[in-house]
């Protein structure tokens, strides 16, 4: 009762006091660094204000009105929503059947820490349909109900802050690779493949700055630290289950949180759940 109420709170907030039955603001079930929500409305969305972060969403349904430098723009689903921190902008409902959204709320020394120095990436009228930033932020704009673990937010704020670079057209700096020290963080990944791993972990492992490591990781070995341990994770699980392992042992082996989690990533890497993997390596051969 008492988080329905805060969210009933929260919806009458941005929509300025005037809230409907439909308006509603979900916040994140699993609080990260990045502010993360999903919300409703009907009508009238939120006055005009501004943040000191990077505003980075995507309209899920509907039409999302807003007034941002001095013109009205309109975001459809398919694309990205960039907001650049502390530009004035208000939010309303392009039509009569409201809309829906969610946001991510990143602070600029965040990006900062990946682009290392670089001016703050801003996107012209507020709206990309850049493919790379819509992928990039698939992770942080997912499910409000997932939780997302240190490193696999720290993967997702490398994705956007290049992304954003990318799409604000700034040209990536070639610097040399540090092949040793990726080494040590990949040695180091196979070696604790049971238990949490941080890009701290990392970074104390492999005596590389944890983004120079990461961007390092990516061009020498064509994935980020966070996928490679998740595969060689799912590279574990099905071991276990051609060993005749069940679902719940194998996700403990690997070291995932839970079933269900394992279970997603799974289906996200292979294309069919763990359940039905385990019970095709049992079918007998077609004769």
């Amino acid at each position: 009762m008492a988080a329905m109420q805060a969210t009933q709170f929260q919806a009458s907030y941005y929509s300025g006091g005037n809230m409907t039955d439909t308006d509603w603001v979900l916040p994140a079930a699993h609080p990260t660094r990045v502010e993360r929500l999903e919300a409703r409305f009907a009508g009238h969305g939120f006055n005009p204000h501004r943040h000191d972060t990077y505003a980075i969403g995507r309209t899920l349904a509907g039409v999302q009105s807003f007034n941002y430098r001095r013109a009205l723009r309109h975001s459809l689903p398919g694309g990205t929503l960039v907001l650049h921190p502390d530009e004035v902008h208000d939010g309303q409902a392009g039509t009569e059947a409201g809309f829906q959204y969610r946001m991510i709320y990143v602070e600029p020394a965040l990006i900062q820490q990946v682009l290392g120095g670089k001016p703050l990436p801003f996107i012209e009228g507020g709206l990309s349909n850049d493919p790379r930033l819509s992928a990039a932020t698939q992770v942080l704009l997912g499910d409000m109900h997932s939780a997302i673990d240190s490193l696999a937010e720290d993967d997702a704020l490398y994705d956007v802050a290049q992304a954003l670079a990318a799409a604000a057209g700034q040209r990536p700096e070639r610097r040399a690779l540090d092949f040793v020290a990726a080494e040590r963080a990949r040695e180091f990944i196979h070696a604790t493949l049971g238990q949490p791993v941080s890009l701290d972990d990392l970074e104390q492992a492999s005596g590389r700055d944890r983004w120079a490591l990461s961007r390092d990781f990516r061009a020498l070995y064509g994935t980020s630290p966070y996928r490679y341990i998740v595969q060689r994770r799912l590279d574990t699980v099905r071991r276990a289950l051609r060993a005749g392992g069940t679902l719940v042992d194998a996700a403990m082996i690997a070291g995932f949180h839970d079933q269900a989690h394992m279970t997603r990533l799974f289906g996200q890497a292979y294309g069919v759940s763990p359940g039905r993997w385990a019970r095709m390596l049992g079918a007998s051969k077609p004769p």
